[in-house]
């Protein structure tokens, strides 16, 4: 295996438990499976869901997925979603309906094999283009993918896992050229259908030209320095203990802390709340509770509202 693709996941994890390894049939995936059974994982479930946007193209990646898992000799699990009426339905975007039709088949696939661990083949190119959009989005720091995430879908949880994040588009092609490995091209990509291809199509090929610099080299970086700057703050938000023994932010432990902390305490506790959508300007917003001739609440998404009494912060449901 190439060095560069011998990423540390693939060095550390163990190779007899039992993966989910999402694959669409793309160059990135394709290249994930393969990899994996040349680095001596065997116990793989082959998943693959027919969004069924493109007609016979998606019906036939559906085939040739099936067909790769055959000939590897791997179980395979497929399915089909209508994500145009999920959007139409759901009032949601073409990439949110997707994904989250997706997770809910990856979840279904969690429950059928008792396997929670979902592997994945995002890219660093991948991790560039969700830091750039979550950036123009208003997040709150340089949010990039992280290689492990644990999601709820219904009530059952999945480990995402991203074993090829640092790894370029260009080399995991290559890798499969030089050992004469197939994929499936979806054309559609390159249509400026979805966020998506209009950041990696014409979005950053613009920021490199006038900067003159590899974009996405920069921010995958800028996502790794935050990750490791967020675990040094979540360490610092763990050693102030803001929380009281009911599990509500103490406001008089908050106010002693750096407006970074305070921030980050905060967005911390949301998130154990369930709550999601949190940028800055939510934080913010949070951040005025602590003035005691301020409204005594926030509304939040998802019609919950974070509010003052006594002392305390802490959510609660319905809205002002």
């Amino acid at each position: 295996m190439d060095s560069a693709l011998n990423t540390p996941w693939l060095k550390t994890a163990s190779k007899r438990r039992r993966y989910l390894v999402a694959v669409s049939g793309g160059a990135d995936s394709v290249a994930l499976l393969h990899l994996l059974m040349e680095a001596g994982f065997k116990n793989l479930v082959v998943c693959h869901l027919d969004h069924q946007l493109r007609g016979r193209e998606s019906s036939a990646d559906a085939r040739w997925v099936e067909r790769l898992a055959a000939k590897l000799g791997l179980t395979f699990e497929g399915a089909k979603a209508d994500v145009k009426q999920l959007m139409q339905t759901q009032g949601e975007s073409l990439e949110t309906a997707a994904r989250m039709a997706r997770h809910a088949f990856l979840a279904h696939c969690a429950r059928v094999h008792r396997c929670e661990r979902v592997l994945l083949g995002h890219h660093a190119e991948d991790q560039a283009e969700t830091v750039l959009w979550n950036l123009m989005r208003g997040s709150h720091g340089l949010k990039g993918m992280a290689e492990s995430q644990s999601i709820t879908v219904g009530r059952k949880s999945l480990e995402l896992i991203r074993p090829l994040l640092t790894v370029r588009k260009a080399e995991l092609i290559a890798w499969l050229l030089d050992r004469g490995l197939a994929w499936r091209e979806d054309a559609s990509n390159a249509e400026p259908i979805a966020v998506r291809n209009r950041l990696r199509n014409e979005v950053m090929p613009l920021l490199e030209e006038v900067s003159g610099r590899d974009v996405v080299a920069s921010l995958a970086r800028g996502a790794l320095d935050q990750f490791e700057l967020n675990a040094f703050v979540a360490e610092s938000v763990e050693q102030a203990k803001v929380l009281d023994p009911q599990g509500r932010i103490h406001l008089p432990a908050l106010r002693k802390l750096h407006p970074v902390l305070q921030r980050a305490a905060i967005k911390a506790y949301l998130e154990d709340q369930g709550v999601g959508g949190i940028e800055r300007e939510l934080l913010d917003r949070a951040l005025g509770l602590m003035d005691t001739k301020s409204d005594p609440a926030i509304n939040l998404p998802g019609g919950r509202q974070l509010r003052r009494r006594q002392g305390r912060l802490f959510v609660c449901s319905g809205g002002l």
